[in-house]
């Protein structure tokens, strides 16, 4: 159950850090977040919060209840990029990886239950 937990966050965070990477320096990425109708000001939000959500899911000392509220974090925002995606009508290769995102996240979540029982 170790690996699961770890193999998933992992993939996770990678994700985070990835996309948060892009927020600040991509572009392309910036202006596509545009183009779906978000203002700048929260584009730099979101890429601080996905960096705080990759510190709270990795550090092994913080308590189980704040890292509830990372996942919960990270869950809220994969299900928002999911309904700007279908409102903008973007490729269904996206949703394919949110969905598969949202899947990993899970695992990540209830293998941590598993682990911290």
């Amino acid at each position: 159950m170790k690996s699961i937990y770890w193999s998933s966050t992992l993939i996770i965070v990678a994700f985070l850090l990835l996309s948060a990477y892009s927020y600040f320096f991509s572009k392309t990425t910036i202006q596509g977040l545009k183009d779906l109708g978000f203002p700048g000001f929260f584009i730099v939000q979101l890429g601080v919060l996905k960096i705080m959500a990759v510190v709270v899911l990795l550090l092994t000392s913080i308590p189980l209840f704040v890292k509830d509220w990372g996942y919960a974090g990270v869950g809220f925002f994969l299900i928002t990029a999911m309904v700007a995606h279908i409102a903008h009508r973007d490729s269904g290769m996206i949703m394919v990886l949110l969905v598969v995102l949202f899947v990993v996240l899970i695992a990540s979540r209830y293998s941590l239950y598993v682990l911290s029982n």
